[in-house]
């Protein structure tokens, strides 16, 4: 099974009154499980940045108006890709699996927006899994806000000083495998069959570590072990193809 959870970044609330996208990130799980695969781009929205939502997630400084300076490590938009040229990636990765997104419907209404100015394919709300309404439902009356469900679960966000999508998103992961009962893999157990690309993401595997754990065994154990086994004779299961 085959999530993306999915984070944007605006310059305001009402992409129709002319707001627009400036970040999105995604990140890849699998069986519940985050794959280390993700999709991160800073986009040009071609207006200004107002005060506003700069003081949310503190993009883009040189289109706010009036211009001010980029701070040291500060992103600017002006030299980054317009939606047109990520529409169709964003697209390809997504694909047609379901999307974690907290207010589903904000995120949804931008990127919809965004896709049919492009004249590509629209996301169905169907497709979209909103962390927002099921904190609500399972914490009804308690806040359910990304920074307060990271409180709840225990979540480390200390990096979080300011709202940024792919950041988020990582958060995200953790927050929505808690609602569901917790950051446990399913072992690849189900016994749902399927066919296309989703039923090919089935045989996924964890990669192997690039460098191997080192040993927890002291010598005294080691020690200790091959005694024992010495004591069992040739016949003994750990002495089986030694020879």
């Amino acid at each position: 099974m085959r999530e993306i959870v999915l984070d944007t970044e605006t310059t305001g609330f009402d992409p129709f009154s002319g707001d627009r996208i400036v970040e999105i990130g995604a990140v890849e799980l699998l069986n519940h499980m985050p794959t280390g695969e993700t999709f991160h781009v800073y986009i040009n929205p071609e207006r200004s940045m107002p005060h506003e939502a700069f003081g949310v997630h503190g993009i883009g400084p040189d289109l706010l108006e009036p211009p001010q300076p980029a701070a040291p490590g500060q992103v600017t938009l002006k030299d980054k890709p317009l939606f047109a040229e990520v529409g169709r990636a964003f697209l390809d990765f997504v694909r047609d699996s379901k999307m974690v997104i907290h207010n589903a419907s904000f995120d949804m209404k931008f990127l919809n927006a965004e896709l049919g100015w492009m004249n590509l394919r629209q996301l169905p709300m169907e497709q979209a899994i909103d962390t927002l309404a099921m904190a609500r439902k399972r914490f009804p009356g308690s806040p359910a806000t990304l920074d307060a469900l990271c409180r709840r679960f225990s979540i480390d966000n200390s990096n979080r000083t300011l709202h940024g999508a792919l950041l988020d998103s990582e958060i995200l992961a953790d927050v929505y495998l808690e609602l569901i009962g917790g950051r446990q893999p399913d072992f690849g157990l189900s016994t749902q069959s399927g066919s296309g690309q989703n039923a090919a993401d089935t045989n996924w595997r964890p990669s192997p570590r690039a460098t191997p754990l080192p040993s927890r065994l002291t010598s005294e154990e080691k020690t200790a072990h091959e005694e024992f086994v010495a004591k069992l004779g040739d016949e003994a299961l750990w002495n089986a193809g030694s020879e």
